[in-house]
């Protein structure tokens, strides 16, 4: 997809920080890796969080090595270096609530290209029993410290809901995209969703419909919205485009090819991104 390059700086925007979310398999992988290239196609620093269970982001940005990637819940080592305990020694353990963990992305994120980073976080154990373990500890931290970040864009692909990390979302994360298909469920769930981040103060909420079909896909799902009358900070809707089934996992193509009305419709939610966050800035 080719387009100028503009400038810009990370530091411009001070906590430009975007949560994506929605139910599963609504294609936030595919959304948070093609945010990823076109932002950094705009200048920016990005650093790319993968805390959905799947943890297929590397493989949507193209990483050579995925495979070779340990995702932080499982590195044993570093767990019980920061905590003082290893992951799964059993309950009853003493460990550091609140591990220091401001070197996690200089030692365990990946590069992508010079300007793109990818941290795979790993999965939360049992984050609805509330669990008080190592592994979360410092998952937990990390998303405090990833929220006090000042030197690139960071987006955090994540599970449905955001009350996982809610804490620490809700220090700094400004902005949150609700991804969201066409059905009754997706927007059921993107609804529940946006009520959270907005709960939790992130000011921005984005409503984005994905794999729209046909134009009483977008009357449908807006309609479904509008009986319950959330004040989404902007709508975006992005048409279903089979040639992602052609080239997935990696999405590097699209971000290489020619333009298209799903790229072009990508690339007006950077730009939307951009603009909240000089607004909220």
């Amino acid at each position: 997809m080719s387009e100028d390059h503009h400038e810009h700086s990370s530091r411009e925007l001070d906590g430009f920080r975007v949560v994506i979310t929605g139910k599963g398999g609504v294609g936030k992988t595919t959304l948070t890796a093609l945010l990823g290239g076109l932002l950094a196609r705009r200048g920016f620093q990005v650093l790319a969080v993968d805390s959905d269970p799947q943890m297929n982001l590397p493989y949507a940005m193209g990483v050579a090595d995925a495979d070779g990637i340990v995702p932080l819940s499982h590195n044993a080592d570093y767990v019980e270096e920061k905590t003082g305990a290893r992951p799964g020694e059993g309950w009853g353990l003493l460990f550091r609530l609140n591990p220091d963990v401001r070197d996690v992305v200089d030692r365990f994120a990946t590069p992508v290209s010079d300007d793109v980073r990818v941290l795979v976080m790993g999965t939360l154990t049992q984050p609805a029993a509330g669990c008080l373990c190592p592994e979360n500890s410092l998952l937990d931290a990390v998303v405090g410290n990833l929220a006090l970040r000042t030197d690139e864009v960071i987006l955090m692909d994540t599970q449905a809901g955001v009350e996982h990390f809610g804490r620490a979302l809700a220090q700094g994360f400004h902005q949150a995209i609700v991804l969201s298909d066409p059905t009754f469920n997706g927007i059921n769930v993107a609804l529940h969703t946006a009520a959270l981040a907005r709960g939790l103060n992130i000011p921005a909420v984005h409503l984005v419909v994905n794999r729209v079909r046909t134009p009483r896909d977008i009357d449908r799902t807006f309609e479904r919205v509008a009986h319950r009358d959330f004040p989404f900070t902007s709508r975006h809707t992005l048409p279903y485009d089979d040639r992602l089934l052609e080239v997935e996992p990696d999405v590097n193509p699209f971000l290489d090819g020619e333009s298209s009305p799903f790229m072009d419709a990508v690339a007006v939610l950077r730009d939307t991104l951009i603009h909240t966050e000089q607004e909220l800035s």
